[in-house]
């Protein structure tokens, strides 16, 4: 069960098998909306959450007690889809959902592309 920062493991499967029921069906869903949008990316483990990596970091997903967290959605991005997650709890970088209601996978994939094209922008300049 995930505790206050969710469970300790070395792969993305071996996270979501650690966790009850309701959050690893949540997060598994996420998970497929992520690969379906950033199919190229790299999925990993780093500070003990999954991570999606394309021309740097695009996304996290972690589970804890009380609710279910998305990171990579950036200010810009958080404005550019404000009126999508008005319903849902957020801070900087991170939108916060539950089990109840989870993130809609069309805006996953929206925000993933997003990150997408910002790393791949990043990416560009810095070879300029």
């Amino acid at each position: 069960m995930a505790g206050k920062r969710g469970p300790t493991a070395e792969s993305v499967d071996g996270y979501l098998a650690a966790l009850p029921a309701k959050q690893r069906r949540a997060l598994e869903s996420l998970r497929r909306a992520i690969k379906s949008a950033a199919p190229k990316a790299t999925e990993g483990i780093s500070y003990q959450m999954p991570t999606y990596k394309q021309q740097g970091v695009l996304v996290c997903f972690a589970a804890f007690e009380n609710h279910l967290s998305f990171f990579g959605a950036n200010s810009d991005l958080r404005r550019q889809f404000a009126k999508e997650l008005e319903d849902f709890e957020q801070s900087t970088g991170t939108i916060r959902f539950t089990t109840e209601k989870p993130l809609p996978a069309a805006l996953v994939k929206r925000i993933v592309k997003a990150r997408v094209a910002e790393n791949e922008a990043r990416a560009k300049r810095k070879k300029a």
